[in-house]
């Protein structure tokens, strides 16, 4: 078979010169494309279903949502194992699947299985999926440098602003918001008031409930113009919610301020998110999703950042913490330099070591098409250009020299031999 293809090629140079010209341009095409990371993505393919039950222990939520969810999970197909964990408040069911399934043909597997697992679990419960996301989708980090700015301001902005126009770059699965407070308003109720009044804490909450609410009217014209009758009840200030009435005593209302305290406060929290030891700050991390080019996301976010600093308040502008695409760069540089390093000095043995410059040529060749080939197969197998690829690539070279100078030299002894055989005057 290899007598064959040698025999072959020798008959058809230009056909054989044709085609490996047409395999590094192919090859160079499939550098340009390949997607940039710094380290391989080995984490599982997995799902992520999260639920949360505030309030409740860790053992309440094994036993009512976690056992329900895995036990339900575990049916699926091309799932390798189900694992789950509960805490405060909080249960996750982690699914995992074969390394060769598609995440989200996984993820719609797990939603169909989760609206029967739903009616499993108490009334009011709602399992949500995690982001699409991998293990080392974390690329970039940052906080807001905002002197003199409330940290509930900086959250709102984080929330409401911030967040919505990093979401909307391609490849960004979530951005997770991170310090500062979540303002709300907050009812504190005095117990010997209810007491003295009747009343009890559900009677609270759902007046203002109630009174947080917008009803519907119609629609109807008058002089050719038409007209949308609708009551608007949402609460906007502590003076509307303290306002709000809950009974009336001898055709005396009763309101919330008679028997509570409305101010407006953050949410209750666990930790704080300090930068450097130097203050609490507030920040979010861009999560990336499966299968993305992670310099090419960070590039884009970079730009949408610079698009959304121009809406912020005077003073305050981003902080970058963490960026992976230095670390990318620094790698890809640094194992690019050793591969062009390598490629000269093992020219150079090449040269020395056959000294005929023929043969030399035709193994130098060898190890640009060869590595430009490479990055075909690491684009069908959709494997990243980092560390470890790009220095296996380095170690191949080693071989693809040695193949080039073992066969050069069998060719050689061949021809020698040859040659000798036909011009046998020529041994003496």
């Amino acid at each position: 078979m290899i007598e064959k293809i040698i025999s072959f090629s020798l008959r058809n140079r230009i056909l054989v010169l044709l085609v490996a010209a047409g395999l590094l341009a192919w090859g160079i095409y499939a550098v340009r494309v390949n997607k940039i990371d710094a380290i391989p993505d080995l984490s599982e393919n997995q799902v992520i279903v999260f639920t949360e039950w505030m309030g409740r222990s860790p053992q309440i939520i094994e036993d009512q949502v976690t056992y329900p969810l895995v036990t339900n999970l575990q049916g699926l197909p091309q799932v390798k194992y189900v694992r789950g964990s509960s805490m405060f408040g909080m249960s996750f069911v982690f699914v995992i699947f074969n390394d060769d399934t598609d995440i989200y043909w996984a993820r719609e597997r797990v939603l169909e299985r989760l609206n029967y697992a739903t009616r499993l679990l108490p009334e009011g419960i709602t399992p949500t999926l995690g982001p699409d996301g991998t293990g080392v989708g974390h690329i970039l980090w940052y906080t807001f440098d905002a002197p003199g700015m409330d940290l509930g301001e900086q959250r709102a902005i984080q929330d409401w602003y911030v967040k919505f126009g990093l979401q909307n770059v391609p490849g960004v699965s979530e951005v997770a918001s991170f310090g500062g407070f979540q303002k709300q308003y907050q009812v504190t109720v005095n117990p010997n008031k209810l007491n003295y009044y009747g009343l009890s804490i559900p009677e609270i909450i759902q007046a203002v409930r109630s009174n947080n609410n917008e009803v519907g009217g119609r629609k109807f014209e008058m002089n050719n113009v038409g007209y949308i009758i609708k009551t608007t009840g949402y609460l906007k200030s502590i003076e509307e919610i303290e306002n709000i009435a809950l009974k009336t005593v001898n055709t005396v209302p009763v309101k919330i301020s008679d028997v509570a305290t409305v101010q407006m406060t953050g949410e209750s929290r666990l930790g704080i998110f300090d930068k450097n030891g130097e203050g609490e700050t507030v920040g979010g991390i861009v999560v990336m999703r499966y299968g993305e080019n992670a310099d090419e996301v960070i590039i884009n976010v970079k730009k949408k950042m610079m698009e959304v600093a121009k809406g912020f308040p005077r003073g305050m502008k981003f902080n970058i913490l963490y960026d992976r695409s230095e670390l990318i760069e620094e790698s890809i540089s640094s194992v690019k330099q050793t591969l062009i390093e390598e490629m000269i000095v093992v020219s150079l043995v090449v040269i020395l070591f056959l000294f005929h410059w023929r043969s030399a040529i035709s193994i130098i060749i060898q190890i640009p098409i060869t590595i430009a080939a490479s990055f075909i197969l690491l684009n069908a197998f959709g494997v990243t250009s980092n560390i470890m690829s790009l220095t296996g690539i380095a170690l191949a070279i080693g071989v693809i020299v040695d193949n080039g100078i073992i066969m050069a030299e069998n060719a050689y002894k061949n021809l020698s031999h040859r040659f000798h055989e036909l011009n046998p005057e020529t041994n003496e």
